[in-house]
């Protein structure tokens, strides 16, 4: 198993000299770090008909007649990746958003250097035009999107999100070709469920309500008894070492509601032959969900939180491994997660609202921007608090 820190944050507002504003320092917190243990994500448990096969093999190893080639699966958990889990979230307080690791803070739009937000320009009555699908990284963050309020009729405004995928229409699998004794059904079976998997787990209203994502869930290979486990614990019974949020987007259907019925998407997906009679798949995409209370009496506002989930999942041969055909292996789920409370365990994401008061203490981090793709999210958990540019 593998330690992963987790990151926790709360928001703020920083004074800078010169800039009028009347928010003191004292007005910011600081969080302290959680950690959490992802389990090893290896299949266990063979079936009775593997049990059956295990023995007879065992029986053919002792006359020195094994057969060339068949894997257990004591094998499959020395050569597996251990899944890995990190998490690193953003805040947002008057429009500007804060990003966290172990730590978070948020800053004042005037204390930002270039007019990130392009405060003052007019915004272009123009529909941008959709962007074509992502299949390799980007080269930077993408431009500015002008200035404009999110509103429940143009929740996407001012974001580089008006230009993406709606909701499962951004998560496009590539064409699946043979890998190594994996079939091109196989392969596409596996890019299938992941497909299945993302879906369910930050697209279905079921979900994002904090319903059980049931579908993510059954396409998870079974032998992973350990991961199940912690993610039904995590949706039963959420904690700081049991959060759902880490691989589920949810939110508290009593505070919060979508404005409107559309999550924004983009990434991308590939796949390579993995070293174990498999095929990995590589996930990596973005959900922008624009938000508004329920509370009739709070100021009609609409928020965006920014959830980015990186996942590495591995399809092995049924007829090498004692595995359960069709099904996958979570081998790693990292996630940037943008304007939600990270000291919050009630298992739903908490956005920050231009209204809510500020608390905390003053940033220390470098500034990040949630939208951009450029850079993979691997290799964060250790930075300190930040302030992210834009919502």
């Amino acid at each position: 198993m593998s330690d992963r820190p987790s990151e926790e944050h709360r928001s703020g507002s920083e004074k800078g000299e010169g800039d009028g504003s009347s928010i003191s320092d004292e007005e910011w917190a600081k969080f302290v770090r959680d950690s959490e243990r992802i389990p090893d994500s290896a299949p266990k448990e063979p079936s009775a008909r593997a049990r059956e096969v295990t023995e007879r093999l065992r029986r053919q190893e002792a006359r020195g007649a094994t057969p060339k080639g068949w894997r257990t699966v004591a094998d499959l958990q020395q050569t597996q990746e251990r899944a890995s889990r990190r998490r690193r979230r953003l805040w947002a307080f008057l429009g500007v958003p804060v990003v966290i690791t172990l730590v978070v803070v948020a800053m004042r739009p005037s204390l930002l250097p270039g007019n990130p937000f392009g405060v003052g320009e007019p915004e272009s009555a123009v529909p941008a035009s959709p962007l074509p699908m992502e299949t390799a990284a980007p080269t930077g963050a993408p431009g500015s999107a002008g200035v404009a309020i999110p509103t429940i009729e143009r929740p996407f405004a001012g974001s580089p999100a008006v230009q993406w995928a709606d909701g499962a229409a951004g998560i496009v699998p590539p064409k699946a070709t043979r890998v190594g004794s994996l079939s091109r059904a196989q392969v596409e079976q596996a890019l299938q469920q992941t497909r299945k998997l993302l879906i369910d787990a930050n697209l279905d209203p079921a979900t994002l309500r904090g319903g059980r994502p049931e579908t993510a869930l059954s396409v998870i290979e079974p032998r992973q008894k350990e991961l199940l486990d912690l993610l039904d614990t995590s949706l039963s019974k959420p904690d700081e070492e049991h959060d759902p949020v880490l691989m589920f987007s949810r939110f508290d259907p009593a505070e919060l509601r979508l404005a409107g019925d559309v999550v924004k998407t983009r990434g991308r997906m590939t796949f390579k032959a993995g070293e174990s009679a498999s095929v990995v798949v590589h996930a990596d995409y973005t959900f922008v969900y624009p938000l508004v209370r329920v509370d009739k009496d709070a100021p009609t506002e609409v928020e965006r939180t920014i959830v980015r989930r990186v996942l590495d999942i591995e399809l092995f041969d049924s007829a090498k491994w004692v595995v359960t055909p069709g099904k996958i292996t979570v081998t790693r789920y990292d996630q940037e997660i943008g304007n939600s409370a990270c000291d919050v365990y009630d298992g739903y994401l908490h956005p920050q609202f231009a209204s809510d008061q500020p608390t905390g203490a003053p940033a220390t981090g470098p500034t990040t921007d949630p939208y951009d793709r450029s850079q993979d999210i691997a290799g964060h958990a250790e930075e300190g608090c930040g302030v992210v540019s834009r919502t």
